[in-house]
């Protein structure tokens, strides 16, 4: 069952929030446990917040549409930088989600719970004229628009979540350098209309945190990855549960790594393993000694 939701009995949900999985590096033992996890749990609904590929290749988006659409549970996509065709760039300008098409109807989609939507919001663009190379965010007026404008929908009352792939920190604290544009105004908006919190991926390990605005607290959940690209956490995934106004979250992993241990202290600037002083790294601390492929 995909797309969204018709309504369920109340009482606590469980999402199950998957992110970078990246078919063409995946870790198949990762992505064969998750999907275990995923058929024998059943949760109420998958979030998956991007980079389901490695480079956008045919072959990477035909694995991942076929072990997406194996999932008999509500599920919502949202697209990651690496899913933009790379290397053509005709495709990248002027058909950037040609090859989704197995599994359009759950890109971007809203999924409605039980008084809980879960709300997309497009952090990916084909070119960003404010810099280059164009793998951090960017959320356009146009992207910000559409999502406040789903929200301001939902019945009074209803929780919301959203969903994107790259998190909303605007600038890194310890040198000012420019991560995801119009970061601060989205989390600001977002923070004025309540919002539970904004699940992400792009940075390949997992976090849990709460980012003051103008507007009041907006907390921040990261999902780690399911790939061989990791940062400073073995492979991973969320799972959250809501009850009430309550939101928890455990980072689930297969070496049994407490979610403490595996959530990083602030958001760094990509999924680049940490080398430099300041760098945030997780209390597991799986730094790979060689960085991971990048192709």
């Amino acid at each position: 069952m995909h797309g969204k939701v018709s309504q369920m009995p109340c009482g606590p949900i469980r999402l199950f929030h998957l992110s970078d999985i990246h078919f063409g590096l995946e870790d198949r033992r990762a992505i064969a446990w998750a999907k275990e996890c995923i058929e024998g749990e059943r949760p109420d609904a998958v979030a998956i917040t991007g980079d389901l590929t490695m480079r956008a290749r045919s072959r990477e988006f035909k694995a991942a549409c076929e072990w997406i659409t194996a999932l008999d549970v509500p599920v919502t996509v949202e697209v990651g930088n690496h899913d933009i065709p790379y290397f053509n760039l005709y495709q990248r300008f002027f058909a950037p989600y040609r090859r989704f098409r197995a599994i359009e109807s759950l890109v971007e989609s809203q999924l409605d719970l039980p008084n809980l939507a879960i709300v997309p919001l497009r952090t990916t663009t084909r070119a960003q004229y404010q810099r280059f190379p164009w793998s951090n965010g960017w959320v356009t007026e146009r992207a910000l628009a559409h999502c406040l404008e789903a929200i301001d929908a939902q019945p009074e009352g209803t929780r919301v979540l959203v969903a994107a792939h790259h998190p909303l920190t605007e600038r890194r604290e310890r040198d000012n350098k420019l991560l995801t544009i119009n970061g601060t105004k989205t989390m600001e908006a977002l923070a004025g209309r309540k919002v539970m919190a904004i699940l992400s991926g792009h940075i390949h390990d997992p976090f849990d945190l709460v980012a003051q605005t103008s507007a009041g607290p907006l907390r921040m959940v990261g999902a780690g990855t399911l790939s061989r690209r990791i940062r400073s956490t073995p492979p991973s995934f969320n799972e959250i549960i809501i009850d009430g106004d309550d939101l928890r979250v455990e980072a689930r992993n297969l070496e049994h790594v407490a979610t403490p241990a595996m959530q990083i202290p602030e958001v760094p600037e990509n999924a680049l393993p940490p080398r430099e002083p300041g760098d945030p790294v997780s209390p597991v601390g799986t730094v790979p000694s060689v960085d991971p492929p990048v192709n």
